[in-house]
């Protein structure tokens, strides 16, 4: 799973966004996660459900701790990125984040995260076509993920998007997915079969 206490210091880039339509016509603003976001955060994990905590987690999470927050937001946007998702009221509504592998510099973590109200609208699909171009972009040739097992919306998802399952653990799924073939999916397609929950809940990715 991705680790906290990995995080290497680059200087910050500037703060831009992207207005993306999503297929059931509602819009967000999608950009960099900075520092100044833990609280838009902290909202946006209150308002998942136990079941999208469980499925990040793999365990019960009632809450992030002040060093969880800092480690999702103070982030280096090149070994660890994450893209947030706004609503037009300015909440944090999704995250996609990927953090390098420090054994494997063309190799990174996926996760990705839909607040429960924004589920079934092809958020998960937009941030991860973003996220997968600024993957490349830092020198990422792939992705892996780590799923909980049975979870078939997640699973319809990544096969989508290219994914090869790679291996089991104890109540998940390993999956890979190969950036350099354009695995990403386009930010207007839908997920073929489950779109209704979102990967590797929660908002903090």
């Amino acid at each position: 799973m991705i680790n906290p206490q990995i995080q290497d210091r680059r200087p910050r880039p500037a703060v831009a966004g992207r207005r993306v339509v999503l297929r059931d016509g509602s819009q967000v603003l999608v950009r960099q996660v900075q520092a100044a976001d833990a609280p838009l955060l902290a909202d946006g994990f209150a308002r998942l459900s136990d079941r999208s905590r469980r499925m990040r987690f793999l365990t019960r999470k009632d809450q992030l701790s002040a060093a969880e927050l800092r480690y999702f937001t103070d982030i280096d946007h090149h070994d660890h990125e994450a893209l947030g998702a706004l609503s037009p009221g300015g909440r944090g509504v999704g995250v996609a984040r990927y953090v390098r592998d420090t054994a494997d510099p063309h190799a990174a973590e996926l996760a990705v995260t839909v607040v429960d109200e924004w589920q079934g609208r092809g958020l998960g699909t937009a941030l991860v076509a973003q996220l997968s171009a600024r993957a490349r972009q830092a020198g990422i040739a792939r992705f892996t993920a780590l799923a909980a097992a049975g979870n078939t919306a997640v699973a319809a998802l990544l096969r989508g998007a290219g994914a090869e399952l790679t291996g089991y653990g104890p109540g998940t799924v390993e999956y890979q997915i190969d950036l350099t073939a354009g695995g990403e999916l386009p930010c207007d397609q839908p997920p073929s079969g489950g779109h209704r929950r979102s990967w590797l809940a929660p908002l903090a990715g």
